[in-house]
């Protein structure tokens, strides 16, 4: 066993956890925060995307002690007061989602995306959301989704 302290959503977190043990089941069993889906175990589908120091990782291959004194952001860290963080918002509004399985990896992918870049086009879009699945929605709302939160945004520098 290995003691890790990882500060999750703004709140520093202590445990034991095995070396081995995968980022996303320290989030899901230890911490509760069972927003980070397992989908593939491989980063083929993205379903486990958080924020590690501010830029999106799949966390079903990231080791939890690999995240020892870092910060993670899942995306029950976006919300603030109740209130949905705007690209919350805009997938709900825009019908972004159908069944809610890729949207938490979805959103917190579109996040670092657009924390890393001023400007957007659709094609870039699609391109910086390779690495997440969605088999619902067909992805023309998330991208939609995604341009409408990024005017809300980019101005407001977040």
């Amino acid at each position: 066993m290995r003691r890790v302290a990882i500060t999750v959503n703004g709140t520093r977190r202590e445990a034991e956890v095995e070396p081995r043990e995968l980022l996303v089941y320290f989030l899901r069993e230890h911490l509760g925060l069972t927003g980070t889906n397992v989908g593939c175990d491989t980063t083929t589908c993205g379903a486990c995307t958080v924020l590690l120091d501010g830029k999106s990782v799949k966390a079903c291959t990231l080791l939890a002690v690999q995240a020892d004194e870092r910060e993670v952001t899942t995306i029950e860290g976006l919300a603030t007061n109740g209130e949905f963080h705007p690209l919350q918002r805009a997938f709900h509004e825009h019908h972004g989602l159908q069944c809610g399985y890729c949207t938490p990896g979805m959103i917190m992918a579109a996040l670092s995306l657009l924390k890393e870049n001023d400007e957007l086009t659709e094609d870039e879009i699609r391109a910086g959301l390779e690495g997440n699945m969605c088999r619902c929605t067909g992805y023309q709302n998330i991208v939609k989704a995604i341009q409408s939160a990024a005017g809300e945004m980019l101005p407001a520098g977040a």
